[in-house]
């Protein structure tokens, strides 16, 4: 590759540029907020030990579909909920939602208040489905 190509398509290489570094952002802020994933196939190995799972969705889509077990608590209403979940603190929480996108932020939130093993589950209930694991509905 030239610096003569490279000079003629300046604003490929701009755009190629910020697109790795959009890509880069989340898993540094991930990782600089002290929130940790787990994949839908290593959730059995983490949930060993004592373990709560947090859905974060509305309750609308709480209902239409959920990991078994899971404790509905809508990320907007995550800080007024908080002592309610305090007896969970010393337990591993795995943070989930449809998708995977609210579970981050409400998992920074229960790392703010001093819980400890925090994880959310990548993709979150779209990459659970995907695996064909257990749903509950209702």
């Amino acid at each position: 590759m030239s610096l003569d190509f490279i000079a003629r398509n300046w604003y490929l290489f701009a755009m190629l540029v910020g697109i790795i570094a959009l890509l880069a952002v989340d898993p540094i802020r991930r990782r600089g907020s002290g929130v940790r994933s787990v994949s839908p196939l290593e959730l059995p190995k983490l949930t060993r030990d004592p373990y709560i799972i947090l859905d974060v969705s509305e309750p609308a889509e709480f209902k239409n579909g959920h990991l078994p077990e899971s404790l509905n608590v809508p990320t907007k209403k995550l800080d007024q909920e908080i002592a309610r979940l305090d007896k969970h603190k010393k337990k591993t929480v795995v943070v989930t939602c449809r998708s995977g996108n609210r579970s981050a932020s409400a998992a920074r939130t229960l790392i703010k208040h001093g819980f400890e093993n925090v994880y959310t589950l990548q993709g979150g209930l779209l990459s659970w489905e995907k695996e064909n694991l257990p749903v509950h509905r209702g």
